[in-house]
């Protein structure tokens, strides 16, 4: 993968998140700390911080060391979570990705690092909600891969809204949870839709 891609790949999820930490942490609010917008920005401001050196490094090095920098910045559990998911997508990625089941083999591995770290899954309210659906629709649409991601990450943000969390500060509010979109599964979901921008435009 290109330092160019790898470049304008940082610079859409950076933003992203960026532009949307209001909403994310006014989601939080609602059923958590209040906290996630201001936690994903602060770590992908850091990503933005050390574009120059992530760029000049190989996509599995780039990778592992982009989800080390969100461990580090990254308050709450959303660090830790999204970066054993950079972090195991990076350690299972080959550096130029030639078909899509490289992709589907460096997000797998990353989306079972989340569940693992997580003890979770698919049903809880969070991030793997969004993830795993992702996943699932990649490897069954290789011809229109990020057509079928960003229907499966709105399908799945969509369904955590009836869902009552059973993981995170969320599963303390037990049905009151319920009603609420996860706030780790849109972020997870726009930044799903930042990459296709990239990749589609490439």
């Amino acid at each position: 993968m290109s330092s160019n891609l790898n470049g304008r790949l940082l610079e859409a999820t950076c933003q992203t998140i960026s532009e949307h930490a209001d909403e994310l942490t006014r989601l939080d609010q609602a059923i958590g700390d209040g906290d996630h917008g201001i936690n994903m920005k602060r770590g992908f401001d850091a990503l933005a911080a050390a574009a120059e050196e992530l760029q000049q490094l190989d996509l599995p090095s780039a990778l592992q060391k982009a989800g080390m920098l969100l461990v580090m910045n990254v308050g709450g559990a959303s660090g830790p979570l999204y970066g054993s998911l950079l972090m195991a997508m990076g350690k299972a990625a080959v550096d130029t990705p030639s078909c899509v089941d490289d992709v589907v083999s460096m997000l797998r591995a990353g989306v079972d690092a989340v569940k693992a770290r997580g003890k979770s899954d698919v049903g809880a309210k969070t991030m793997l909600d969004v993830l795993v659906p992702v996943l699932e629709a990649i490897e069954k649409n290789p011809a229109s891969p990020c057509a079928a991601a960003r229907q499966a990450a709105d399908m799945g943000l969509e369904a955590t809204r009836a869902m009552q969390a059973t993981k995170g500060r969320a599963s303390f509010l037990g049905e009151r949870s319920i009603g609420h979109l996860d706030p780790g599964a849109r972020s997870s979901a726009l930044l799903v839709h930042a990459i296709c921008n990239v990749l589609e435009d490439s």
